[in-house]
């Protein structure tokens, strides 16, 4: 008998029905929280980022949430497996907290970008420890049968999520607080409830580590190897990807990574991530179609708002409506697979299904433009959404059953880490690749238009503005004038900062940017769909075990006391 079907035996085994729902009760209200988080602050961003002057300075805000969130991932799941779920998972709430009440009081988009940080501190833990959870109380082949509860309140907050950003950010103050702040003061209040469900009834009999040592020295290393990677992800268009600054980044990061590995081998079966994991070479597919499926997700999700607003001119309001067929695709690609999966025990053939969906949707929204009807680019988004509903949640159902139940928090935090790997690299690059081509695109754009008499017009029209923003475009495009061959690149790189500006502009001058902005999309989408090719691959390769049953053990009654 091999090692994987020996080990059936799991923490929670014998609960009730009752049981298992009051915990997952608990769980539900952490994971409402991030789900909530993830999806409000989406619709958000771009009035945010226009408010604190610095559009172009968004990533920075994404990055520095998915670097925290993503280095302390497998720590969470580390100390859980020694110290238990419960202690970790108010920990993680409280901090979210803090940072989300601390996000509410940013000043620019740096002081956002570090606060976020602390919020991503938190966060690491909330969507690792609920999913850890529910794998410590039932096994694989019936988990997916309460799974289905999880995708209530994932689909309900992912509903929500939009829409209250999008109210929220339309807003100009709301008891005297501006609206978007409360993108991150509705947080408070919840996550205070939050506090007080897990601590009553997250309470039962898990397996623990005895005599395990806490790595923290592989933590430290795994955020000096992470950090800088993403940084130069991020900032190599402005720095230059060649440049002393890139160089040291490259530097620093090939070191931790160095230290990481030669950490975790004298650590041995107490690593952080214990080398042992990337033995099994089913397991180490698994991550990398992790890492692929978090870029692909994370940087091609990302767009989409901006493509509704930027481009189509809605509301953030509206834009979260917009996504919503999004939303209702991941939900309806996550509840059948998951439920056909608890009646057959099979699940491969999900992950295919979902990377064939999401790589011939993300090349059609490559095709998209400013003239496509919006119902059409909705039907792709919904197609885009099934196809990650039958990635995610397989996947990491996949994962927890290749080690054994003693491994949990290893093996859904190590999961977890590298799709965040995978997603923090995504939005950085696909971003860094977004404004490496909106500048020259925009640029291009409007050196065309300038030779028609409409567009001279419409310059002298705006120039006579009584707003402000308005009048003082045209004034940088009358400026650039006499030299054509700069055709506006200094009114482009306004545009970049504060996107605001181009609904508030006569057509001729708004339709070139949108077109320049357009197709620099086009392009991140076409990245995106080349990138999904490799997730294809590594599902059609990649070896189906079979799901563990599990039995109970004991009396069921005396199992937890809730």
């Amino acid at each position: 008998m091999t090692e994987h079907t020996a080990h059936t035996e799991h923490a929670g085994a014998g609960l009730t029905h009752r049981q298992i729902l009051t915990i997952l009760g608990g769980l539900m209200m952490g994971m409402f929280l991030a789900a909530l988080d993830q999806t409000i602050v989406s619709t958000a961003i771009r009035t945010i980022a226009d408010d604190l002057q610095g559009y172009d300075l968004q990533a920075w805000v994404t990055t520095a949430y998915l670097v925290t969130s993503t280095i302390v991932t497998p720590l969470y799941g580390k100390l859980s497996d020694l110290y238990g779920r419960k202690p970790f998972f108010l920990v993680a709430i409280s901090i979210f907290v803090v940072g989300s009440l601390l996000c509410s009081m940013a000043t620019s988009m740096y002081e956002l970008a570090a606060f976020r940080a602390l919020q991503g501190l938190g966060a690491g833990g909330l969507f690792t420890l609920a999913l850890t959870t529910i794998g410590d109380i039932v096994p694989p082949r019936e988990r997916a049968k309460y799974q289905g509860y999880f995708l209530a309140v994932f689909g309900t907050s992912s509903v929500l999520g939009p829409v209250l950003g999008g109210l929220f950010a339309g807003q100009a103050e709301i008891l005297w607080v501006s609206g978007w702040r409360w993108v991150f003061l509705v947080n408070v209040p919840i996550g205070i409830i939050a506090l007080g469900v897990v601590y009553r009834v997250l309470n039962y009999d898990q397996q623990k580590g005895v005599g395990g040592r806490t790595d923290y020295w592989g933590a430290t290393a795994l955020a000096v190897a992470v950090a800088p990677l993403l940084i130069v992800a991020e900032q190599g268009r402005e720095w230059g990807w060649g440049s002393g600054l890139a160089l040291l980044c490259y530097g620093i990061g090939v070191a931790g990574i160095a230290a990481f590995i030669w950490i975790e081998h004298l650590m041995g079966d107490d690593a952080l991530i214990p080398l042992r994991v990337f033995n099994n070479r089913v397991f180490t597919q698994g991550i990398v179609i992790s890492v692929v499926v978090g870029a692909v997700m994370f940087g091609g999700i990302s767009m989409l708002p901006q493509y509704f607003q930027v481009l189509r001119g809605s509301s953030p309001m509206v834009a979260g409506l917009q996504m919503l067929p999004m939303v209702l695709g991941l939900m309806l690609g996550s509840i059948t697979s998951g439920q056909i999966i608890s009646r057959t025990g099979r699940y491969k053939i999900f992950p295919i299904i979902g990377s064939i969906l999401i790589t011939a949707m993300t090349f059609l929204l490559h095709t998209v433009g400013i003239d496509t009807p919006v119902a059409v680019v909705m039907l792709y988004a919904f197609g885009l959404g099934v196809g990650l509903g039958n990635m995610m949640q397989p996947i990491m159902l996949a994962m927890q059953n290749i080690l054994p139940p003693k491994d949990m928090g290893l093996s859904t935090g190590t999961a977890t880490f590298f799709r965040q790997i995978g997603g923090t690299l995504g939005v950085a690059v696909f971003f860094s690749l977004l404004f490496s081509l909106m500048g020259p695109n925009i640029k291009d754009e409007m050196v065309t238009a300038a030779q028609t008499p409409e567009y001279r017009a419409a310059v002298m029209e705006a120039a006579r503005s009584h707003d402000t923003q308005v009048s003082g475009f045209a004034q940088s495009l009358i400026a650039a004038a006499q030299n054509p061959e700069k055709g506006g690149a200094s009114s482009s790189e306004s545009v970049m900062s504060d996107t605001s500006v181009i609904e508030k502009l006569p057509p001729e001058l708004g339709d070139p940017i949108k077109r320049g902005f357009a197709n620099s999309m086009d392009r991140v989408f076409l990245a995106v769909s080349i990138m999904s090719i490799l997730a294809v691959i590594g599902t059609l390769t990649w070896r189906e075990l079979p799901l563990r049953s599990g039995r109970p053990i004991g009396n069921p009654e005396s199992k937890t006391t809730v």
